[in-house]
């Protein structure tokens, strides 16, 4: 149906806002991290129009950050988070792909149980998981901040949802052919899932990015510890530097936005995707 010119422009106007309104705590943040110290409160009691401009900051506050632990916290992230992506992957892929093509007695009842525990709250489990991994000697390690994020059901959710998209006959096609089961999968289904294997990293990448009560239960170690929970001990209990803790959530919330931008498209066409079969 052809939309009036009316009806588009209050759309756009409407669209315009939301973004406005979405940006604009973000922008706020960024502004106060510029602001030495503590003072970026000046302009908020009252709220001043200065609170959102960057007139007279300083990058004072990220100096002093990126000169501190939350630096090996920030690469503690970033190597948790990119050996969950290559992990997860390698698990999910072939329980995704085993689920969408392989006829066997039960596999809706073992997809709806991956669905399931998929949606019951890690924080629910995480403290009785710790005691299980403090006997198996794997507190404060990164094979400890690992391996609870690997068999994600939302992950293999998406990616089986996706092979569903996928032909059978061609696939079909590719194993009489002599391609066998792995080599249909390698050289057929993964090359056109493109957009499903970087929706699929993203939800691994944000699992482990946004983590906040494992890394703290189990990473107790400074060296172990990652981003959010160096951030956290900015805080102590006789200093609070706020705008050091302003410019690392600035820092923790505009990396996985990059992210999201860079690979918009492919993440957005992996989640439209989803509901297509069942």
């Amino acid at each position: 149906m052809r939309r009036s010119r009316g009806t588009t422009i209050t759309l756009s106007i409407a669209g315009g806002l939301i973004a406005v309104a979405i940006f604009l705590p973000l922008w706020w943040v960024f502004v106060s991290s510029t602001r030495p110290g503590n003072t970026y409160v000046d302009n908020m009691t009252p709220l001043s129009w200065l609170a959102f401009i960057p007139w007279g900051g300083e990058l004072t506050n990220y100096t002093g950050l990126l000169s501190g632990p939350f630096v090996l916290g920030l690469f503690n992230s970033f190597f948790v988070a990119g050996a969950t992506i290559l992990f997860g992957l390698l698990i999910a892929i072939p329980a995704a792909y085993a689920l969408a093509t392989m006829r066997f007695r039960g596999r809706g009842i073992v997809f709806s149980f991956i669905v399931i525990v998929a949606m019951i709250p890690f924080d629910a489990i995480a403290i009785p998981l710790s005691s299980l991994f403090q006997g198996w000697n794997l507190s404060d390690s990164y094979p400890g901040l690992i391996l609870p994020a690997l068999a994600n059901g939302f992950a293999i959710f998406v990616l089986r949802q996706f092979f569903l998209g996928i032909p059978s006959e061609l696939m079909e096609a590719a194993e009489i052919d002599g391609l066998g089961t792995f080599g249909t999968l390698w050289r057929i289904v993964l090359p056109l899932s493109k957009p499903a294997l970087i929706g699929a990293g993203m939800m691994l990448f944000l699992s482990q990015w946004q983590a906040y009560l494992w890394p703290l239960l189990i990473g107790t170690s400074p060296e172990r510890q990652l981003a959010p929970i160096a951030l956290a001990n900015l805080s102590t209990m006789f200093t609070v530097d706020l705008g050091q803790i302003m410019a690392g959530s600035f820092v923790l919330s505009i990396i996985p936005m990059i992210l999201l931008l860079f690979f918009q498209k492919q993440y957005t066409e992996s989640l439209s995707t989803t509901g297509l079969k069942g």
